[in-house]
């Protein structure tokens, strides 16, 4: 219990000691001061501990130090000390300890191979360097060996060796041909970590002569070559596919050793066909994120930046269609020495307490010992104020000789840790550095700041007074720092006045005294004003001030943020600016600018320009190009662009147009970058890195456009890490092994550097797995192959280049591929609702058997035969599809009667599933369609013989056939309707007891169970008497829709239009002579004669009204007359309607139809009518 109390009181001292050690520290970084205080030696460049040189070079091994006074320098030699001035290869370089051994004057590098340690030396201790192990670098030649051609059988794996010669450091290896072209690699042929190529199995194309392994030593720059190997691959069929086995490594596990900081590198290379793919998984955890990579096809696994964390079992498993074969890794980090708390130096008073800490971890835990002055400290002389205590040196009432250089080693099996920190013991009373009465001036209401600068040691105390003998300054509007400036918040005018400081230690007293003045704002008190001048006038712009009395001011005026031009009639007054015979190029942006030697102030103002009247027509045009474009202020992520606006030709310019070409990316395309008021020239401008830019500006006014300017020096912004990750990142599985996964590439100038590619992740959802990550290049498509049917998965793609990653992505899911749904639907059931409906139902599938997305189900049925025939008949399948998770349907259309068969299929975005089982439904009857056909034929005086086929849909089984009839007499109205039935085995029937010469009309149907069907219709006439003999009953139409019946009555209008226009010519002429002298005595130039050529009228004029008649019809040799040729046709009338035709032309005469006996009209008759009938309407 006693050792626990003293650990823990020397704990809290050491806190308390490091408190006074980290305040002794600060010593100004005065020039004076610092040639004035002693230092111990501190080492401040060496050379690193595992030195490796160029053996056709010299050997230069660096230490440098400073120390007041200088240090003088020494080395050792692998343990012993090393006499420079002996060996004539060897010099130390002036005011140094740096060697150099000249090679290139005769010396062997070999000769000089050993471990170097420097010392630098000073009255007040002593510093050392790492041992620095110098080693020449080696770059062997390959040993002959005679190669024997590969002789290997398709499908079968091969590792050929490259075993390069042994060189320092180890060099790269690399496989290429003859042609200096590099091997292509793949999942299947790639190269090990130890340089050997695997082939997973060798296919044809394999057989070549020139397999070359080259090892590139880096330090000589020099490459060495293998000899060629031969490959020759024969062909077996078949091809034997094998299950995967492991080339490298061998066996069930494996142990690797790696140092903590280091990257890991564990690789599994296996055989087999088809080609194997490999997985990795670190057992009873995690893969850590941010920090794993998977190189050479999945091959290799790659954990950077490994912690003791990372130790334990890492599997790798290859798979393939037959099997799979796994390998364990049992990995152990261990960890060279590092700092926790490194040593620091130490500043201390004579008689003052302080602590040196050491403290470093690594596996296995270093051993800490302590030097002095580069001697181990238990053989270094004895020092009263000092005690080791393990990693801790407690110093207690140090004195001047304590002063030394201490060097704490932190060792292990694997590396070790020097470093130096010194202890140095000081007396010096109290200097301040800050000049006496050093002056001071600030503007009222702002901070002021009076410095203070001290050294002491012990370190002084300061304190503030007002005045030469005032009051110790306190309270909250006083701000004390650490470095002895008083701070005064808000500066007031009475806060002039005189202040000092005063700095105290054990070791003596000084006192400094600064002045404080604090000054009156400078202020605009009447600013220029917006003028609008005529051209060739007068302006002047005003800028008075009120300023503080002790200070003088400058007033500059500036035209558009430059000098006035270097006119005589620009003229400067002492608050004025005046501009004389104003012209066009005066317009812009005055500035008055004031300054003080503590502050400035400004203020602007427009002056426009304009025509003085009376003037000539203004010409408007567009404005002349800016020009003079400049660059300046070029940062990172900005650049200010500033330019010389060109002639605006009459129209004041309303704005520029900033535009940028990238160069890198998109040279000779310009893209819109900003737009600034027509009053400014400059402009700060974004920037993004990796871009080239180059800028132009457009000056706009209100009549358009300007050409662009030259376009402006290049500025290529500096590379960055991308800004920005893709977007529209998708996974969508192609088949039903895979995941694609889709994302829009970034464009050139989001990039924001070389080397732009994309780190792919996924990891299945709800899944405790790791994110597997491949880094691909600029692409926008990533297949992931080998994942299981239609799962969810959390995929991310995030940007990278040359200088590292973009924010971290956002997640995105996705699903694996589609495959055909696994199970039918089941508990199908059909309702039948009617004999053309059915509802059909069904029970859902389970999800996980739909292996994709549900998109719905669909319903095949289809009619298997009519229960009326009994005979079956090509077999059409209906579809009917109903979307989402719907589990009933309604089956419309269905044939009555009838017998069905219905299947359910599940639908996903791969296709449908099983059928379910066909369920067999029929449908009840139905009313039946109308007969095929209805005959009359055989008429005589009473009786007419009827025929009829079946309906050819009878939708059940006919009961019967109804037959209606009714005569009709000449004026279409319908007599008594008689009503048969008729037995469903009958297909004709003889009507007798009928009128003679008399229309009938007939309505037949036939009937069901459930009720009549639709009803076909005929007309039919006895006929006349029996003289006629066995005339056929007539189905006759409206003879005045008949082509023979309209050229008749065109021909009888023509003739009485003739007759009429004859008689109203003679009327108005004034005379009543006949036709015939009329003739004769001579022709009315007034009346055309009809054309022979196509027997149409020409046309008629009347002398007063000079209105024209409409040509005359055509009638064609078929003596039918088409009614667009005629407006006069007689189709429009039926037969017996009277109808007046007009003094113009129209018939003015009336017709009657007069038969005896006259048969009802047949509206529903397509047979042609019989001329002789047709006549028999007229008289």
């Amino acid at each position: 219990m006693m050792k626990k109390r003293s650990i823990s009181a020397s704990k809290a001292s050491l806190v308390l000691f490091l408190c006074q050690m980290i305040s002794a520290l600060d010593v100004p970084l005065d020039s004076k001061l610092l040639e004035e205080l002693s230092q111990p030696p501190t080492i401040t460049q060496q050379s690193p501990k595992d030195y490796i040189v160029d053996p056709r070079e010299n050997i230069v091994i660096q230490c440098e130090a400073k120390g007041k006074p200088p240090p003088s320098f020494s080395w050792t030699r692998n343990g012993t000390h090393f006499d420079i001035d002996k060996d004539a290869q060897v010099t130390m370089k002036p005011n140094s300890g740096t060697l150099v051994v000249n090679i290139m004057n005769g010396g062997k590098a070999e000769a000089y191979e050993g471990v170097y340690q420097c010392t630098a030396r000073n009255e007040r201790g002593a510093a050392i360097s790492n041992n620095i192990v110098i080693r020449p670098s080696r770059s062997p030649l390959w040993t002959k060996e005679k190669l024997e051609p590969n002789h290997v059988r398709e499908g079968d794996s091969l590792v050929l060796h490259c075993r390069p010669p042994v060189g320092l450091p180890p060099p790269i290896i690399f496989w290429m041909d003859n042609a200096f072209q590099r091997l292509p690699q793949s999942e299947r042929v790639s190269q090990g970590l130890n340089g050997d190529l695997y082939f997973s199995n060798v296919q044809p194309e394999d057989t070549r002569e020139d397999y070359i392994c080259y090892a590139r030593f880096n330090h000589t720059q020099t490459i060495q070559q293998k000899q060629p190997i031969s490959v020759k691959v024969f062909s077996t069929k078949p091809v034997t596919e094998r299950q995967p086995i492991l080339l490298t490594p061998t066996g069930s596990t494996s142990t690797k050793v790696e140092l903590r900081g280091n990257v890991l590198l564990l690789e599994c290379i296996a055989a087999g066909l088809p080609t194997p793919v490999i997985r990795w998984i670190k057992e009873g955890g995690e893969l850590p994120a941010n920090r794993t990579f998977f190189e050479n096809f999945k091959k290799t696994l790659k954990i950077t930046d490994v912690s003791e964390a990372d130790s334990g079992n890492y599997k790798c498993i290859a798979r393939n269609i037959l099997g799979s074969a796994h390998h364990v890794i049992s990995v152990t980090v261990k960890a060279a020495p590092y700092w926790i708390t490194a040593p620091r130096n130490l500043v201390l008073s004579p008689g003052e307490d302080g602590t040196l800490i050491c403290r470093a971890n690594g596996n296995p835990k270093p051993n800490i010992s302590w030097l002095a002055n580069g001697v181990p400290i238990s053989i270094a002389p004895e020092d009263p104020s000092r005690k080791v205590d393990g990693d801790t040196i407690i110093f207690s009432h140090v004195q001047e000789r304590s002063s030394a250089v201490y060097q704490c080693n932190a060792s292990n099996e694997y590396g070790y840790l020097l470093a130096n920190a010194f202890v140095n013991v000081l007396a010096e009373p109290p200097r301040i550095l800050t000049p006496a009465n050093k002056l001071y001036q600030v503007i009222a209401d702002s901070p002021a700041l009076l410095d203070c600068a001290y050294f002491g040691s012990p370190k002084p105390e300061i304190e503030w007074f007002r005045g030469v003998k005032g009051s110790i300054l306190r309270g909250s509007e006083y701000i004390f720092h650490d470095n002895g400036t008083l701070e005064i918040p808000v500066a007031q005018k009475d806060s002039t006045g005189t202040y000092t400081c005063v700095a105290r230690n054990e070791l003596g007293k000084i006192q400094n005294e600064v002045q404080l003045e604090v000054k009156d704002p400078t202020m605009i008190i009447k600013q220029p004003e917006y003028k609008v001048i005529q051209r060739y006038g007068q302006v002047s712009f005003e800028c008075i001030i009120k300023h503080d009395t002790t200070l003088l001011p400058t007033i500059i005026w500036l035209k558009d943020n430059g000098e006035l031009p270097d006119d005589e009639r620009f003229l400067v007054g002492k608050d004025n600016l005046t501009i004389m015979n104003v012209t066009d190029k005066d317009d812009g942006t005055y500035t008055c600018i004031v300054n003080t030697t503590l502050d400035s102030v400004s203020a602007s103002a427009v002056l426009t320009v304009v025509a003085a009247p009376p003037t000539p027509a203004i010409i408007y045009a567009r404005p002349n190009p800016p020009f003079d474009l400049e660059l300046t202020g070029q940062l990172e992520r900005s650049v200010e662009l500033s330019w010389i606006p060109g002639d605006e030709n009459n129209s004041p310019i309303t704005s520029f147009v900033i535009e940028y070409e990238d160069g890198l990316h998109e040279p000779g395309v310009w893209h819109y970058q900003t737009e600034v008021p027509g009053t400014q020239t400059t402009v700060q401008l974004k920037l993004s890195p990796y871009v080239n830019y180059s800028f132009r500006v457009i000056a706009v006014n209100e009549i358009g456009r300007s050409q662009p300017s030259e376009p402006s020096e290049q500025y290529l912004t500096k590379s960055a890490n991308p800004d920005e990750n893709p977007s529209n990142v998708q996974g969508i599985g192609s088949e039903p092994d895979n995941l694609v996964i889709t994302w829009e590439s970034l464009k050139g100038f989001q990039s924001n550097g070389p080397g732009l590619q994309y780190k792919v992740s996924w990891r299945q959802k709800d899944v405790d797995d790791e994110w597997t990550s491949v880094i691909v290049a600029n692409v926008s498509k990533y297949i992931v192959s080998g994942t299981p049917t239609f799962v969810p998965y959390e995929i991310k793609v995030q940007a990278l280049n040359d200088l590292g990653y973009a924010p971290e992505p956002s997640e995105v899911i996705g699903h694996s591929g589609e495959d055909l749904p696994m199970v039918a639907p089941g508990n199908v059931q059909v309702h039948v609702i009617n004999s053309t409906l059915a509802k059909v139902h069904w029970d859902p599938v389970p999800l996980k058997t739909v292996r994709g997305h549900l998109q719905g189900y669909k319903v095949y049925y289809w009619k298997v035969q009519s229960l009326s025939r009994r005979s079956r008949r090509h077999v059409e399948k209906k579809i009917l599809t109903f979307r989402g998770n719907k589990t009933f349907g309604m089956l419309p259309g269905l044939e009555p009667y009838s017998s069905y068969k219905l299947n359910v299929r599940v639908v996903n975005g791969k296709g449908e599933g099983p059928a379910s089982p066909d369920k067999v439904f029929k449908t009840p009857e139905g009313v039946p369609s109308s007969p095929s056909f209805l005959k009359i034929t055989n008429p005589t005086l009473d009786s007419l013989t009827l025929e009829w086929g079946l309906p050819t849909h009878p939708n059940g089984i006919l009961t019967s056939y109804i037959l209606k009839f009714q005569p009709i007499n000449n004026t279409h109205e319908l007599g008594p309707l008689v009503e048969i039935r008729i037995p469903a085995n009958e297909s004709s029937l003889i009507l007798k007891n009928l009128n003679y010469s008399t229309r009938y009309k007939f309505y037949f149907n036939a009937q069901t169970s459930v009720g009549s069907g639709s009803q076909i219709t005929e007309e039919a006439v006895t006929i006349m008497d029996e003289g006629a003999g066995k005339a056929m009953a007539s189905r006759q139409v409206d003879i005045a829709t008949q082509g023979w019946f309209i050229g008749l009555m065109c021909a009888v209008a023509l003739l009485i239009l003739i007759l009429l226009i004859v008689c109203f010519i003679r009327r108005n002429k004034g005379g009543k002579y006949p036709v015939k002298e009329k003739e004769d005595a001579h022709a009315d130039p007034e009346i055309q004669p009809m054309k022979e050529d196509d027997g149409t009228f020409g046309e008629y004029s009347d002398a007063e009204d000079h209105k024209p008649l409409k040509k005359g019809s055509r009638t064609p040799s078929d003596r039918t007359v088409k009614k667009e040729d005629s407006d006069d046709s007689l189709v429009d009338y039926g037969e017996g309607v009277n109808g007046q035709f007009n003094e113009d032309g129209s018939f003015i005469g009336q017709y009657s139809g007069k038969k005896e006996k006259e048969p009802a009209e047949g509206n529903e008759s397509s047979e042609a009518p019989s001329p002789v009938n047709a006549m028999n309407s007229f008289v």
